[in-house]
């Protein structure tokens, strides 16, 4: 029984050839042995679907092509879906936090671009966000700032799902009046 679930998460991985795959940093790190050094690598990658599915991955090895195939794998295992709005960035304002990296994502009107910086931009254009604007505030670890860039995004709620909630409509949710309404 094991296998036929191993071979369903093997094809549904092989499923998605559409998916963007950004490499984020490859670290070497040194063993000390009798002999002299064995050096290991560990990667880290991001992987998403340009349409607001997205998920990071990491993987060590000793060749550096056989960590990057298991941080990919890893990270196509763990992607999440994100709602943005018009497709092209998100729904409202957001602190991120992990460890000691901050992450503040805001909204940005139609034409502004990707303005974020290193990790946080691959993530970005891998869920296929347009229009974001990110600040990094703290640690400029890839690894801590990439999980709270996730950390946030996973925190954002679509309008139509809080009004949800609520019982109510997502005009009133969004706080337009019958005035607003008119005149947009």
């Amino acid at each position: 029984m094991a296998r036929s679930n191993d071979r369903a998460e093997q094809s549904n991985l092989r499923e998605e050839p559409d998916l963007v795959e950004k490499l984020v940093g490859i670290n070497r790190v040194a063993k000390v042995v009798k002999g002299g050094r064995r050096f290991g690598f560990a990667a880290l990658v991001v992987v998403g679907d340009g349409k607001g599915r997205v998920g990071f991955g990491t993987g060590k090895a000793k060749e550096v092509p056989e960590a990057i195939r298991k941080a990919t794998e890893n990270a196509k295992r763990d992607m999440v879906r994100i709602p943005l709005r018009d497709g092209r960035t998100l729904h409202h304002d957001i602190l991120g936090r992990y460890g000691a990296g901050r992450v503040q994502l805001r909204s940005a009107p139609s034409g502004t671009g990707i303005i974020a910086g290193g990790p946080m931009r691959a993530v970005f254009e891998a869920l296929g966000v347009q229009d974001v604007v990110a600040k990094s505030i703290g640690t400029s670890n890839p690894h801590n700032m990439i999980k709270a860039t996730f950390m946030a995004l996973k925190s954002i709620q679509a309008p139509r799902s809080v009004a949800a909630k609520r019982g109510r409509k997502v005009a009133e949710v969004l706080g337009k009046t019958a005035e607003q309404k008119e005149a947009s």
